[in-house]
């Protein structure tokens, strides 16, 4: 390989990782996939160092070592299927690298999320499943959905706004405790916890526990234990909110 055509050879590899990072995959898939692009490309001995927050990446032999931040961390499935795959057609030489580079970059600029909307139904639907599997009472169906839903809208709202996780996920939760109190007080809720914990399900980061789980298992202890620890503060968060609505009942009465 010419300089120019290793220098993109690495780019890709490590724009491959960063992607599936900030996708929310585990940190033993983002290796095997850099380590496949690598060996592909004739960059044998290739490894990696990957954490929560960055990538680094030696090609081998006296190429230079290479690094690369990741700064936002979010859940889509789409994106990781898409990087798995244009690894896949890479490592069985289905297309050039050139070809790969580009369809990373797009894939790194396009937007696979489903609307704001849609997600926010989607949350709604999952709080009034929740509240039925957890024995509520049917007629609190409406109150779980409008708590979970007006929950997550506000969660992510706020996420945009500070992108500070914990400050999103603990106003989220106010919210749904604000909702649920105010169902029950009126007298249309019966349930006040069934509905608080049917509702926060959708903030609960489950994706998170088991990747942090799957990265401890496959020995990626630092990446396991920030990312345990991510979704205990993410859990904190969403307790501590509904603590504090609780509590000013509390005092009100």
């Amino acid at each position: 390989m010419n300089d120019s055509r290793e220098e993109m050879g690495i780019d890709a590899c490590l724009l491959a990782g960063r992607l599936m990072m900030e996708a929310g995959a585990e940190t033993y898939r983002a290796d095997d996939t850099m380590k496949r692009m690598a060996a592909s490309l004739d960059m044998h001995g290739a490894d990696s160092f990957t954490t929560s927050t960055g990538i680094i990446f030696s090609p081998g032999g006296q190429r230079r070592v290479k690094l690369t931040s990741i700064r936002r961390r979010a859940t889509d499935l789409e994106k990781i299927a898409r990087v798995n795959a244009i690894s896949r057609l890479l490592s069985s030489g289905e297309i050039s690298l050139e070809e790969a580079y580009r369809e990373l970059k797009k894939t790194e600029n396009g937007n696979f999320m489903f609307p704001f909307w849609l997600q926010v139904m989607a949350a709604a639907v999952a709080s009034a499943s929740f509240l039925v599997l957890f024995g509520g009472d049917w007629k609190n169906m409406i109150f779980a959905i409008i708590a979970g839903g007006a929950g997550f809208a506000v969660s992510e709202k706020f996420h945009e706004r500070t992108r500070v996780k914990f400050f999103s996920e603990f106003t989220g939760s106010a919210m749904i405790g604000l909702i649920s109190l105010a169902a029950v007080g009126s007298g249309g809720g019966s349930q006040l916890d069934i509905i608080i914990i049917a509702s926060v399900m959708p903030l609960v980061p489950g994706l998170l526990i088991t990747n942090a789980i799957r990265d401890l298992m496959s020995g990626h202890f630092m990446s396991g234990i920030s990312k345990g620890m991510e979704a205990f503060l993410t859990a904190f968060a969403i307790g501590s909110g509904i603590a504090m609505v609780l509590s000013f009942q509390g005092v009100g009465m």
